[in-house]
């Protein structure tokens, strides 16, 4: 009995090595051809209307520490197997739920980002979207009070979604 679950464990064991080792797929969700083994990722440029001075830098950052958990690829400043450019289009504030006396009860934030994604090695993936995420928050708190904690959310959207398009193939 021993014997035959030793082989068991043994067959899947080679079964997870043989389908990591193929570098098509890994267990983070990622599908990355094994040739492709560079990515650089450009500064997010800041071209909305509302200023925020922090969130260009906080969209790129955040967005090379993803790649960086969620991908084998070594991170280079030019000419990458993969390229990364964007630019933030969009920060707004609406109100969204009104109450019964026309007053905003909650507020939403949504931060709008056009990416470009160049693939060197397969040119038939590249693409240029558009990507938006959002968080609401209470209208009797001011957007200064909770905006840190609204961009920490959304950019953490914002990255996931960009990762699932250029490299989960989502």
């Amino acid at each position: 009995m021993n014997l035959r679950k030793l082989l068991s464990c043994a067959a899947l064991a080679s079964l997870l090595l043989l389908a990591s080792a193929c570098g098509i797929y890994s267990f983070s969700g990622t599908s990355i051809q094994s040739d492709v083994k560079t990515v650089t990722i450009n500064y997010m440029e800041y071209k909305a209307l509302k200023v925020n001075p922090n969130l260009s830098n906080d969209l790129t950052e955040g967005l090379k520490e993803k790649f960086r958990k969620m991908t084998r690829l070594t991170q280079v400043d030019l000419d990458g197997d993969l390229e990364i450019s964007g630019e933030i289009t969009g920060y707004d504030v609406r109100a969204q739920a009104v109450t019964a006396a026309e007053l905003a009860a909650q507020n939403r934030l949504t931060v709008s980002v056009k990416i470009s994604y160049m693939n060197r090695k397969y040119p038939e993936d590249d693409f240029e979207k558009s990507f938006s995420a959002f968080a609401d928050y209470d209208s009797n708190l001011s957007l200064d009070a909770v905006e840190g904690t609204l961009c920490e959310e959304i950019i953490e959207k914002l990255c996931e979604d960009i990762l699932n398009a250029t490299v989960a193939n989502w």
